[in-house]
């Protein structure tokens, strides 16, 4: 066997060839610089499927992309085929920064965290007073993932006519978290022009239990109508119609309607409790003096201090424990 010493001439070197006949990986990726724009619409099975320009565009996320997910309301870079036309297939070549990251585990012990939505301004949390019954705790979830992605929550009342909203609004008046109140399951012209004064220019995500009707009111909402459920008479659940996140045009109105499937649950395993506390800036100056670490529900908290001398209502505290208490809690309490 030949071998070579330490200061060999190329020449010499052999090289075997390349049976399959491809070139050789490299480490080098393009850039992609003519990649045009797009706007995640919905992810179904591996299919993406976005807006360039006027155009509906499939795609796939190319292999270079590693394991990066996309998510609806990702902006991304398309190449390929663009025109739109059936049997056409694009690539996705680039995930833009995300603005925001609306994420949720399956469970609190649940450490693989699903992103529902990116680049999203607002959380439209729906919710039924009755048929099915509200549940607070799954509410308090979702405010907790809104404030931790920064996202400005939005609470809809449904079926007012079948219970009172005031007990539940009494719970929230001091967050402080705008609100809707719609008398039946199918929205009317009043109750629709409430909501879509607060998505106007934005991109919101809707989220809610099963049942609510929150599908009956994005379809209000937006042109393109999506298939509806009721709600079970025996288990008193709401059937899952919406299978995969869709974003959708806002009718009439500049912005962006982004409907998810109903959830039963919450996880909030991805979220640093330290980070709620910043969704309340009339208490934040006051955990300057907390002990290290501090839970804010603990006997040496500097909050209590902080709210006895005025600076804040007893009330915001409250409020603040309850919600850092979510992931101590199951979501049905």
């Amino acid at each position: 066997m030949r071998r070579y010493g330490k200061h060999t001439d190329e020449d010499d070197v052999r090289v075997r060839p390349n049976r399959k006949g491809n070139r050789p990986r490299t480490s080098i990726r393009p850039k992609h610089e003519d990649a045009e724009e797009g706007f995640v619409l919905t992810v179904d099975r591996g299919r993406v499927t976005c807006l360039v320009e006027d155009r509906t565009i499939t795609a796939m996320k190319a292999r270079e992309l590693g394991r990066k997910g996309i998510a609806v309301g990702d902006r991304v870079g398309i190449v390929g085929d663009l025109s739109g036309e059936k049997d056409t297939l694009a690539r996705i070549v680039r995930v833009e920064e995300r603005t925001s990251v609306l994420r949720r585990t399956a469970d609190d012990t649940d450490p693989y965290e699903r992103v529902v939505v990116a680049n999203a301004d607002r959380l439209a949390i729906v919710t039924a007073l009755a048929d099915p019954e509200p549940r607070p705790r799954l509410i308090d979830r979702c405010l907790v993932a809104a404030y931790d992605a920064g996202l400005e929550p939005l609470l809809v009342l449904t079926k007012s006519d079948l219970a009172s909203a005031a007990t539940l609004l009494e719970t929230y008046a001091p967050l402080g978290v705008p609100y809707v109140v719609t008398s039946h399951e199918h929205f009317d012209a009043d109750a629709t022009a409430a909501v879509r004064e607060h998505l106007k220019g934005r991109v919101t995500a809707f989220v809610g239990h099963s049942g609510v009707g929150k599908t009956t009111l994005v379809n209000a909402l937006v042109e393109r109508q999506r298939a509806t459920g009721l709600v079970n008479a025996v288990t008193g659940r709401g059937r899952h119609t919406t299978t995969s996140a869709l974003a959708l045009p806002l009718s009439g109105a500049e912005g962006w309607v982004i409907d998810t499937p109903g959830v039963r649950s919450f996880g909030l395993h991805h979220v640093d409790p330290s980070r709620v506390i910043n969704a309340f800036p009339d208490l934040e100056p006051g955990t300057a003096d907390c002990p290290r670490a501090c839970s804010h529900d603990e006997p040496d908290c500097a909050l209590d201090a902080w709210v006895a001398d005025g600076h804040a209502e007893p009330a915001r505290l409250f409020s603040l424990r309850r919600l850092l208490a979510t992931r101590e809690r199951k979501e049905g309490d």
